[in-house]
């Protein structure tokens, strides 16, 4: 039996792709999972609520804004630094891409310094640790552009000893890597805040937490003590 011209290059371009590898390089996944999807738009359910408690509260060029997740929104900042100028914009459960949308109203009243701890629920939420990174840098960037007197400080990602800890802690620990990267290159001021809350095994010290990710008033302590330095200096 013959065969067409046409269906013989049909095959050998078929038999040519299949045989094809891909070498490009690829981005963090979950395991068991082949592509990656990004969820930019996701926002914790008490977001819009707590940015309208945000907006109601009276600012000024001399604040101390401490921007995060629940870690950041468990505190009582006003009380534990006797600093009625420190304001609490922490969001259970943000993310990186929810710290970008609401910026702009933390940066309103051109605050003196603002302290960033953000990056853990994204890690929770398989988001690759370039795209994490990269929102580090569109941060400052925006601080830079909107409030350029205000002075940035950045704290490395604090580990976990909860469910699956050991590849969180993994991810965590390139993510803080390269932030100190970014933070050499970028002139800010960066608390190292892992090094500070890790045990000997690398985990979330179970002095400071109750649950393997948050922070007991212990290890609020521990913090406050750990930015002291940093809220002295002009």
């Amino acid at each position: 039996m013959k065969y067409s011209p046409v269906l013989i290059l049909l095959v050998t371009i078929f038999m040519t792709a299949c045989g094809k590898k891909d070498t490009a390089p690829k981005p963090y996944l979950p395991e068991g999972v082949n592509t990656v999807y990004v969820d930019s738009n996701y926002r914790p359910t008490t977001y819009n609520e707590r940015l309208a408690l945000f907006t109601q509260e009276t600012r000024s060029n001399a604040d101390l804004v401490f921007i995060g997740n629940s870690i950041t929104a468990g505190a009582d900042w006003g009380k534990l630094l006797n600093a009625p100028s420190a304001k609490n914009r922490g969001i259970s459960g943000d993310i990186t891409y929810g710290v970008l949308d609401r910026l702009d109203e933390a940066l309103r009243g051109q605050p003196a310094k603002v302290f960033i701890l953000i990056g853990t629920n994204d890690v929770g939420r398989n988001i690759p640790e370039s795209y994490i990174i990269n929102n580090y840098k569109r941060i400052i960037k925006r601080i830079d552009s909107e409030s350029p007197n205000t002075k940035i400080y950045f704290h490395t990602i604090l580990p976990v000893s909860n469910n699956n800890y050991a590849s969180k802690n993994t991810r965590i620990n390139t993510i803080n890597a390269a932030l100190k990267l970014v933070a050499s290159k970028e002139g800010i001021r960066l608390i190292d805040s892992h090094s500070h809350f890790k045990d000997h095994e690398g985990k979330l010290d179970q002095h400071y937490t109750t649950d393997g990710l948050h922070l007991t008033a212990m290890g609020y302590e521990h913090w406050v003590a750990l930015l002291r330095p940093y809220l002295e200096e002009d």
